[in-house]
């Protein structure tokens, strides 16, 4: 797990461009606290630069930038290749040679022998740049599920990229901010992809590749991967089994490392089984937990019992609210981008280091893949609902419900008015009201994001779809990497595994999100070794006692209005809207 970045730009001396790169390095040293490395082009004017998070080959045969084929490819890697071994195996047997043990080199090989079509034979996770000297070609390439950010800025002056979007800053003609972010923010709680906060850095769309070609100047994206919903396994034994066999296998590839490794145990189902079947394994491993004196809130007791089965080696930590807004400064900095969730990933994370741990496995997908949201139930409402004509839809938003409110999203239409029915945060008037624009404004605005028609799935894949695609894309994902490598920690997300995903995408709705519990296939697949008090629960969600806190916490109350903090203590605002207010303003002060 690393940080990668660089520019192609033919209008500046490569002395610049060396200077531009290194400052890029040093913003995103806390991704790759190990090592660092600069490789330069001066003909073509390219610089690629890359921090190092050591995980796969310690030794400095890892380094990188890496060349390869007496250096015709060079390549800037972030990420985690699984199954590299066994394409190294087959790589070898069509002539390839090795001088290294690492993942990286077997990507430059693949690329070497089977050419852009040897991105889908990658499983992993995973954000790279390589650059093909004799071609004249920078690719770059994100993962099928979008885990590693990859950002870039495609200009008159040439190409920029970077694992986050701070990672820009030492480049002066990318500085242009992108007014309309805190709009996004306001209604998603995130920015949707492609809005970013600079005007002219978007981000790499998952399962694809940009080819941007130095001869003509020009950038193309093409896609090498997408998921399909599809209704063809139905017997639902049979199913069980390949659930068990698919996210076993993940789970071992996720194992792999030559460092410390961890898993997040939550208490929760996710989390248990992701521990569980890494435990079966045999894998020496840690597991670490967050809970707090607030019972509520804790969930120490349903570790307890998943520790007691496992007998890993584990560290629980007590988070109390006086290191809760001690730190909180240093959370919102680390923020790459704003978005009103990761509080919980930074503490976790950081206890993770302070434990000698480099990479820790998490149970992120099982939710959006299995029905584990309330959306999954309410999508047939939805469905009905946008039928209603639009002007009795807007009157919603003189209602002091909540749901009522945002019903006037359904006017939107398609996947995005569904999407902010079901989760948006403020409706267009509130956002209007608070950035002081006109509401007809907004409305224009949030239409320029624009989602695929979803329409043809069944009403739970639609949910699936919505969760999978824009609330994990653009929060859980996006948070858990930012905040993780903050502490330059990386997080593994084995139900992720593209085996796992085309596995289940497969399954008949009407046997994927069947069941008295929600993910109740997912609990029936490891009933086995899953303790019944943990699954057999109410859910709670990986949160922290934030409206007490938050109403406690100088920082955040000096960052909103007086208005805003006596409706969030009133209970008119939840705190996800109050820290996204906070996230507006300090956002706005920083830039």
């Amino acid at each position: 797990m690393c940080r990668i970045s660089g520019i192609i730009n033919p209008s500046l001396p490569i002395a610049s461009l060396k200077l531009m790169v290194g400052e890029m390095c040093r913003i995103l040293k806390h991704g790759g606290p190990d090592d660092e490395g600069i490789y330069a082009d001066e003909e073509q004017h390219l610089v690629l630069g890359h921090r190092r998070l050591s995980l796969i080959d310690l030794s400095n045969c890892g380094h990188q930038p890496m060349s390869y084929a007496e250096g015709r490819y060079e390549i800037t890697f972030n990420g985690e290749i699984y199954n590299y071994k066994e394409l190294k195996s087959e790589l070898q047997r069509a002539g390839a040679c090795f001088k290294t043990n690492s993942d990286t080199e077997v990507i430059l090989a693949a690329f070497a022998i089977w050419g852009t079509a040897s991105f889908n034979r990658l499983n992993g996770m995973f954000a790279f740049a390589l650059w093909d000297k004799e071609n004249k070609k920078l690719y770059l390439v994100r993962d099928s599920s979008g885990i590693k950010p990859l950002y870039y800025a495609a200009t008159e002056k040439g190409l920029a990229f970077a694992s986050e979007i701070r990672g820009f800053k030492p480049i002066p003609y990318l500085q242009e901010e992108n007014d309309l972010w805190p709009v996004y923010l306001m209604a998603y709680g995130f920015l949707p992809e492609p809005v970013t906060t600079l005007k002219q850095a978007k981000p790499v769309p998952k399962g694809s590749y940009i080819c941007y070609d130095v001869k003509t100047d020009s950038c193309k994206t093409s896609f090498y991967k997408t998921y399909q919903y599809s209704e063809e396994f139905s017997n639902r034994e049979e199913i069980i089994e390949k659930i068990k066999d698919t996210l076993s296998n993940a789970v071992k590839r996720n194992l792999v490392a030559d460092a410390p490794l961890g898993v997040f145990l939550s208490g929760g189902i996710d989390s248990g089984i992701i521990a569980l079947l890494a435990k079966s394994s045999g894998t020496d491993l840690n597991t670490l937990s967050i809970y707090f004196e607030n019972e509520q809130f804790s969930e120490k007791k349903y570790q307890d019992i998943l520790l007691d089965k496992m007998g890993l080696q584990h560290n629980q930590f007590l988070l109390s609210e006086a290191e809760f807004h001690k730190n909180l400064p240093d959370v919102f900095d680390s923020m790459d981008q704003p978005g009103s969730d990761g509080i919980n990933t930074w503490f976790i994370s950081k206890y993770a280091r302070q434990n000698g741990l480099k990479a820790v496995l998490s149970g992120i997908g099982a939710d959006e893949l299995y029905g584990g949201y309330p959306s999954f139930k309410r999508i047939h409402k939805v469905l009905l609902l946008e039928k209603i004509p639009n002007r009795l839809l807007n009157a919603g938003k003189y209602t002091s419900l909540r749901k009522l409110r945002r019903a006037g999203y359904l006017s939107l239409g398609g996947t995005v008015g569904k999407y902010l029915f079901l989760r948006g945060q403020f409706i267009p008037n509130e956002i209007a009201s608070h950035l002081n624009m006109e509401e007809a404004q907004v409305w224009n605005i949030l239409q320029d994001v624009e989602y695929p028609d979803i329409n043809t799935l069944t009403p739970e894949n639609q949910a699936s779809w919505m969760e999978t695609n824009i609330y994990m894309q653009n929060q859980l994902l996006r948070d858990a990497d930012t905040m993780s490598m903050a502490h330059g920690v990386e997080i593994r997300v084995p139900i992720l595994d593209s085996e796992f995903i085309d596995l289940t995408l497969k399954i008949k709705s009407a046997v994927r999100y069947s069941g008295d519990r929600n993910k109740q296939l997912l609990i029936d697949a490891f009933t086995d070794i899953l303790p019944e008090p943990v699954w057999n629960r109410t859910k709670m969600g990986f949160s922290f006692p934030f409206k007490e806190w938050f109403s406690r916490n100088e920082f955040v109350r000096e960052s909103v209005d007086e208005i805003y903090y006596e409706s969030f203590i009133g209970g008119t605002i939840h705190w996800s809207q109050f820290l996204t207010l906070a996230l507006v303003k300090n956002n706005a002060i920083a830039a």
